[in-house]
């Protein structure tokens, strides 16, 4: 060291020697300074007098810089330590810095943070105690302002081909739905939420929050019930920039047949058949052979026939005799009059019992359940 940093130039003490910082490194100003001046203004930890963080009272989302995040909890006490260790900052040239907190409740909204730092400058330990109150303000999120306020960018219109969705379709639909947001809103999506799920007389209408949750929504009830989806864009306004804002509706419509119908398609000579998937095209067997049938691509999941009945229609009758490999002899569960009926693949010939259904294309026998 040169003669000017041997001794303090605030109170002309003795400095002892420093290490030089290496080529290119930043000289610290007060390296010139002996330890009794340096400490005399020397602050470990720099705090804020205060800290204000907003609060959403209906999900319980913090608001951070122009955001909200999710936190999961409704204790803000370790909300509060983490918002204390972000505004707090230890001094650059501290070593060895530990600390502890003591929260204390003062009421509802205000939570008043006790911390100790301890720490190593100059080879000289240091503990500093800082107090800084959090205060809570409750409000609302961006996100359940718009719920509350009926906010919706999609719709899903879940309908039937020809038909009315059953109970169960409509319960599964709103399930496939409501498991995709939950999902969305466990993955941290602020954007995903539903603002009303109404069974109707035709099916069920779901409002959602964008075109992506609406799209994505009805794709998994088709994927799972099958059907279509028709979108339909209404322009509603445009944004800040001047682009168009559209808000979708996505007509979902269920197949015309669903597994476990019966139906006789038009021109078929094979006799009735029982419905076992409404996915892509209709797919079933044939309640005369067991075989199994499939519609034509051009006519998908809805080819020109007659609903005959469905499987939960059937019911129980007598066998009386197996005829030969085509055909059993069975009661008419109706007049009990014995009746040869065709005896299909599927068929138990050491069965006393077995469905039928009787219908006026005769008396068919079905399977004691539905095989998907």
């Amino acid at each position: 060291m040169t003669q000017a940093r041997d001794f303090c130039p605030r109170c002309g003490d003795p400095v002892p020697d420093r290490t030089e910082p290496l080529p290119g490194e930043p000289r610290e100003r007060d390296a010139v300074l002996c330890d009794a001046c340096y400490f005399a203004n020397f602050t470990l930890v720099d705090a804020p007098e205060k800290i204000l963080v907003s609060v959403c009272s209906e999900c319980g989302s913090i608001e951070r810089g122009n955001r909200w995040i999710d936190i999961g909890a409704r204790d803000y006490t370790d909300v509060a330590i983490d918002e204390v260790t972000e505004a707090l900052s230890v001094h650059v040239n501290a070593d060895e810095i530990d600390w502890m907190v003591t929260p204390e409740q003062v009421d509802q909204t205000t939570i008043r943070m006790h911390c100790v730092f301890t720490g190593v400058v100059r080879e000289t330990s240091l503990q500093e105690e800082v107090t800084v109150p959090v205060k809570f303000s409750y409000g609302s999120c961006d996100r359940c302002g718009r719920i509350a306020g009926g906010y919706f960018a999609s719709l899903i219109q879940l309908r039937a081909d020809e038909r009315t969705p059953t109970s169960e379709e409509v319960d599964r639909a709103i399930a496939i739905v409501e498991s995709y947001i939950a999902n969305r809103e466990q993955k941290g999506d602020r954007n995903a939420f539903i603002t009303e799920s109404k069974r109707t007389d035709d099916g069920a209408d779901i409002k959602l929050s964008t075109n992506q949750m609406g799209q994505g929504a009805a794709s998994r009830i088709t994927d799972e019930l099958g059907g279509t989806i028709d979108n339909h864009p209404t322009l509603v306004t445009e944004d800040g920039d001047g682009n168009e804002v559209y808000r979708v509706t996505f007509v979902v419509r269920l197949p015309r047949y669903i597994p476990g119908d019966i139906i006789l398609p038009v021109g078929d000579k094979n006799g009735p058949v029982l419905v076992t998937s409404a996915r892509g095209n209709l797919k079933g067997e044939y309640l005369t052979t067991g075989d199994r049938y499939e519609a034509d691509r051009e006519d998908g999941t809805a080819p020109d026939a007659t609903k005959l009945g469905t499987i939960d229609d059937a019911v129980e009758t007598t066998v009386v005799t197996v005829e030969d490999e085509h055909a059993v002899q069975i009661l008419d569960p109706e007049t009990y009059e014995a009746k040869t009926v065709a005896r299909p693949d599927f068929f138990d010939p050491n069965a006393p019992m077995v469905p039928v259904l009787k219908s006026t294309e005769g008396i068919h026998i079905v399977p004691d359940s539905l095989q998907l």
